[in-house]
């Protein structure tokens, strides 16, 4: 029986080239991914978004940047200076009678001691809102507002480990903003129930014990 050994030789030959020449353009395997991977650009692909670019804000603070949507346009009252076109005390006393829009909102959310309308609102100035300092912030940047106590979850919310993406992976990245899950007035979740009770899985289940 005649043995070709030349084809296990070629065989390692070629490894070695191959090896060889590895070696010589990556000194780890760190640099080789590095050199093979193609960079993306975030903001590239907004061609195939489902958002555009004047419906976003861009989250600045946040490295690298993200996107929320622009939030004024969907507040159904906004400017709120249509209304609060005074004080709200002297508003409070002013036709007593009148329906209000949204007066029926009770704070809770700190304690009383800590927290009112006004920490987050301005009396005299409603199209805007202010932080604890009295900065003015914008109500598309209402996680302003939030970051100044929640920083935990701020700053896990800028990496992407808190909220909701909306926008896919591929696509710059475009998240929910705090007040599209929490109600800023009345922030914590309430346990619920299920919506609606489950009767044929119930059924089912029961028809497995009786057989």
């Amino acid at each position: 029986m005649n043995v070709n050994y030349n084809i296990p030789v070629i065989f390692l030959i070629l490894v070695l080239i191959s090896c060889k020449g590895d070696h010589k353009k990556y000194h780890t395997v760190i640099d080789k991914i590095e050199a093979k991977t193609v960079p993306f650009q975030r903001d590239s692909t907004f061609s195939k978004n489902q958002f555009s670019i004047s419906e976003l804000i861009t989250v600045t603070d946040a490295n690298p940047h993200f996107y929320i949507k622009e939030r004024k346009s969907n507040i159904k009252s906004f400017a709120c200076s249509e209304c609060h076109d005074r004080p709200v005390s002297q508003l409070q006393s002013h036709n007593p009678n009148t329906k209000k829009a949204h007066w029926d909102i009770k704070l809770n959310h700190a304690d009383a001691n800590t927290m009112s309308c006004l920490s987050c609102h301005i009396d005299n100035d409603m199209d805007n809102m202010h932080s604890i300092t009295g900065t003015k912030i914008d109500f598309n940047k209402s996680y302003q507002i939030c970051a100044q106590c929640h920083s935990k979850q701020a700053e896990d919310w800028k990496g992407g480990a808190h909220g909701k993406n909306i926008s896919g992976w591929k696509t710059a990245r475009v998240s929910k903003l705090c007040v599209e899950c929490h109600n800023p007035h009345n922030p914590s979740f309430k346990t619920r129930w299920p919506a609606r009770y489950n009767a044929t899985m119930v059924d089912e289940r029961t028809n497995q014990v009786k057989k």
